[in-house]
């Protein structure tokens, strides 16, 4: 999972795509910013047209958003791209979505963020958009608060005839949660430790049940802090024992190869079906490197 408003230029995104896809990785997946929320400002790739790329370059991974802002992403022009995209990728893109949280690129580009009500209110009916425009077979309508469709259709759509996955990203179980039981195909959560995962899968469990959809129909996921050294002494030389600890606190993906085989198998314990790997230094190929041929193997 790559920061993309955190350096990423063409040439580093087709080298990072090129490696997930030759080394055996499920899938690439990205932020979708104008910048950090502090600091100087960086190369800062476009979200989609960079997965354009990824589907025409690509014939086996898994690709997409986590998550798209709709505080600055219009659901239309989304539910668009995502099903040309799938389309082209022949049914590989997983289209993440979510409210929008970062006040400075609101404020610099001139996006109105919203209170959270607002935000969260936004971003309901931006999943209710969504869904019908790509899983309708016919032209639709909808009427809302922020949104309206009269008779609207899209092609080309995707080769799935339910559309690109829809993944919401986050933690919350009072916002978040409820709207990955009426909506979403996957749940990513974020940063948590394997207790509080396995509270909030329960939590998501009962909403699931509640709307009438089995438990096991959404998927569920982990995003966390990634960091990989052939020994301890390799480990302590990119990440400080601070940070080291408080990454180990979250059961962040931080280790050796043979301790990430073993987290893999906690998480996996857990309920987490797959662990998005946020990979800040977007050089280190030798990281993904080692972890293709240490770790990928020893996975069942």
């Amino acid at each position: 999972m790559i920061e993309g408003q955190h350096g990423l230029s063409w040439p580093r995104w087709q080298r990072l795509v090129t490696a997930a896809e030759d080394l055996g990785y499920y899938g690439i997946f990205r932020s979708d910013h104008f910048s950090d929320p502090q600091g100087p400002y960086m190369d800062a790739l476009e979200t989609w047209t960079s997965l354009g790329w990824v589907a025409a370059i690509t014939k086996r991974i898994a690709f997409g958003t986590l998550v798209s802002p709709v505080s600055f992403r219009n659901p239309v022009i989304l539910a668009w791209q995502a099903s040309a995209i799938d389309a082209l990728a022949g049914g590989r893109l997983r289209l993440g979505v979510g409210a929008g949280w970062q006040d400075r690129e609101h404020n610099a580009f001139g996006f109105e963020l919203g209170d959270l009500d607002t935000r969260f209110a936004r971003l309901e009916e931006s999943l209710q958009v969504i869904r019908t425009l790509t899983r309708s077979g016919e032209p639709a309508s909808f009427a809302g608060e922020f949104f309206t469709l009269q008779d609207a259709y899209l092609q080309p759509r995707s080769p799935r005839s339910d559309g690109p996955p829809i993944v919401i990203g986050g933690n919350g179980p009072r916002r978040t949660l409820p709207l990955v039981a009426k909506y979403a195909d996957e749940w990513n959560a974020v940063n948590l430790n394997l207790g509080d995962f396995k509270e909030r899968a329960q939590r998501l469990d009962t909403l699931l049940s509640e709307q009438g959809r089995d438990p096991s129909s959404v998927k569920r996921t982990k995003m966390t802090f990634a960091q990989v050294g052939r020994t301890e002494q390799d480990l302590a030389a990119k990440v400080s024992p601070e940070d080291l600890a408080r990454h180990r606190e979250r059961n962040g993906f931080v280790g050796t190869p043979s301790e990430l085989v073993d987290l893999l198998g906690r998480h996996a314990e857990a309920g987490v079906q797959g662990v998005m790997l946020q990979w800040w230094d977007l050089d280190d190929l030798t990281g993904l490197e080692l972890i293709a041929s240490d770790v990928l193997p020893k996975l069942t």
